[in-house]
């Protein structure tokens, strides 16, 4: 039932050079497409649903992309070290035999650790806004003010560290087959990816539903990068309404963005 961890030096080194691999092609595979989408093939037609009425800057592209390669190296050492601290000590819960926990719970899991993760991100988001944490840690992906999907992964170190933190959360403490937590980063990806497209591509009347109150918007986080504080959620709007860490005029500037016309 275990995974099967490789002792050498040359095979942890593949194995850590496999898991930023990945998680660099998934990254660019879904950032590459947006920016086709939104930037290449539609721009035109979509532009006024882009949310700041301006390009990203090449310069901030360049950097958003760096750091994001940065990223996935600490994905990597962060995921290789999960792997042996729980061959070491014991604890991981992946498994194999999808009949072991049945099919019900693969698809349950995706949705937990969804929940989970937008949990952690709410708090350590927050937390790294604090004035003593927040050059350390959160200061470089601030630097999009006006993000591109590129800035998905821009991170510092430390965030990047905190980012990650996710996988040893997960995997220590929720029963997940490996395909299950697949599709739970492609979800995470994508979510992310589109959060920094800079375009809003929800319906103008979303935000009069009960699930326009329940998901986040890219307007949302846009937003976020603009005013520096507030808007701390990823996936769901629960924790900021909770809180009452909702920009006050969060819902105004979505009905702004999508009454937009040529």
């Amino acid at each position: 039932r275990e995974l099967l961890i490789p002792q050498s030096w040359p095979k942890l080194t593949q194995m850590f050079l496999g898991i930023a691999l990945e998680n660099w092609l998934r990254y660019a595979l879904f950032a590459g497409m947006a920016w086709l989408v939104a930037y290449v093939l539609f721009k035109r037609r979509w532009w006024q649903r882009k949310i700041i009425q301006r390009d990203p800057q090449s310069a901030d592209i360049r950097r958003e992309m760096t750091w994001s390669l940065l990223t996935a190296l600490i994905y990597g050492a962060v995921g290789v070290g999960t792997i042996l601290l729980g061959k070491a000590v014991g604890g991981l819960r992946f498994y194999r035999d999808i009949g072991a926990h049945g099919w019900g719970w693969f698809v349950l899991s995706i949705g937990l650790a969804i929940v989970i993760h937008d949990t952690w991100f709410y708090w350590t988001h927050r937390l790294m806004h604090h004035r003593r944490l927040f050059r350390l840690f959160h200061r470089v992906h601030h630097e999009s003010t006006n993000p591109s999907p590129w800035a998905a992964y821009a991170f510092a170190p430390l965030e990047a560290a905190v980012q990650a933190g996710i996988f040893p959360l997960l995997a220590f403490t929720l029963p997940m087959h490996p395909l299950a937590f697949l599709a739970f980063m492609i979800w995470q990806i994508s979510f992310n990816v589109l959060g920094h497209t800079g375009y809003e591509y929800n319906p103008r009347w979303l935000m009069r539903t009960w699930l326009g109150k329940l998901l986040n918007t890219p307007t949302h986080h846009v937003q976020h990068h603009e005013k520096m504080r507030g808007n701390y959620g990823l996936y769901f709007n629960v924790w900021d309404r909770l809180m009452g860490t909702n920009h006050k005029d969060y819902e105004t500037r979505f009905q702004e963005v999508t009454h937009r016309t040529n």
